[in-house]
C-alpha cells in the first residue's frame, strides 16, 4: 500500500513539474450495437491515442572543490603497565610453588 501511495505521489509530481506531458491525439468511441428484426449488429469502437512527451535524466560526474576535514594522528611513546601471562610446564610450576 505504501509503494502505491509513493507511486501516485511521484506521478502527480511528474505532471506538476512538466516532466511528463500527455496530449490526446484521437478520441475514444464506444462500440455501436443495434438490434433490429431479430438480428444484432455491432460495429467496433475506437480506442484513444495519446502523444506522450517525457523529460530526460542525465547522470554523470564533474569536478568540484569541496571542503574536506583533515585528520592528523600522532603517536607518542609512553611507559604503561600491561598484564603479563606466564605459562610454565608442570615441572617448573611445581618448583616455583615449592620455593
Amino acid at each position: 500500500m505504501l509503494i502505491l501511495i509513493i507511486a501516485v505521489v511521484a506521478l502527480i509530481g511528474a505532471f506538476a513539474t512538466g516532466y511528463i506531458d500527455i496530449n490526446q491525439t484521437r478520441g475514444a468511441k464506444a462500440p455501436s450495437v443495434e438490434a433490429a428484426d431479430g438480428k444484432i449488429r455491432a460495429t467496433g469502437g475506437q480506442s484513444p491515442a495519446f502523444d506522450v512527451q517525457t523529460g530526460s535524466v542525465e547522470v554523470g560526474t564533474r569536478d568540484a572543490n569541496v571542503a574536506v576535514p583533515k585528520v592528523e594522528v600522532r603517536r607518542d611513546e609512553k611507559s604503561v603497565k600491561v598484564p603479563v601471562v606466564a605459562v610454565r610446564p608442570p615441572d617448573e610450576a611445581q618448583q616455583n610453588a615449592a620455593r
